[in-house]
């Protein structure tokens, strides 16, 4: 349902919330999906500057791009996510933010790098990927969440090959993921010449603890 005091289509199921920074909004599901803390932390860890470009992968409804624009306003930043109903959230709050030349979003799958190769290279890649190996627990492959938390429509090292194949030489990838896959990290880059050069260890309460990366 279209509501007519805003620019762009809202549904009922949908919200407008303010980023309180710099003015800037997102729409996001009222009781699905909604960007976490991880999601934060990632764009104030990424250093980004106003003369780079920067792409994030697995961009969700789009918190990373527009956050990164509302921190750093980098010549471009490109989000691109797979599944369509996230991206084209995405893709109306940048309407609604009036970014749209800053900031594009693009439906598409990271592991076509026939696709990514034409996107060019970039300064910055940032990532917030799904956590979870795909086999803990039982999954429904079509729920969103699922998605968005399990490695079903892609794994780590899928996102570490589009990393490699998007970023310029000396370009810098921030990734934020769990301690417990730290040594999968590791591992990875190491086999595509990718080496980590800051770690940060978040501890967002005293029973859980995130790992925030830069790598080039």
């Amino acid at each position: 349902m279209k509501k007519e005091k805003n620019p762009v289509e809202l549904y009922e199921d949908e919200s407008i919330d303010d980023l309180q920074l710099n003015g800037l909004k997102i729409i996001q599901k009222k009781d699905s999906f909604r960007f976490g803390i991880d999601a934060v932390l990632l764009s104030h860890f990424a250093n980004v500057k106003k003369s780079q470009s920067a792409v994030d992968l697995c961009t969700g409804t789009g918190i990373v791009p527009i956050l990164l624009y509302g921190k750093y306003a980098p010549t471009k930043i490109v989000g691109i996510e797979i599944q369509e109903e996230m991206s084209d959230m995405a893709d109306r709050s940048v309407k609604l933010n009036s970014i749209e030349d800053k900031v594009k979003i693009i439906t598409r799958d990271l592991k076509d790098i026939g696709y990514l190769k034409s996107l060019g290279r970039f300064d910055v890649l940032t990532v917030n990927p799904p956590y979870k190996l795909n086999n803990a627990g039982i999954l429904n492959p079509s729920d969103k969440v699922a998605i968005a938390r399990h490695e079903i429509m892609c794994n780590l090292e899928d996102v570490i090959i589009a990393a490699r194949t998007l970023l310029k030489d000396n370009g810098r990838m921030f990734m934020v993921h769990r301690p417990e896959r730290l040594a999968d990290i590791f591992t990875i880059m190491r086999k595509y010449k990718i080496e980590p050069k800051r770690v940060q260890m978040v501890h967002p309460n005293t029973k859980k603890v995130l790992v925030m990366e830069e790598v080039f």
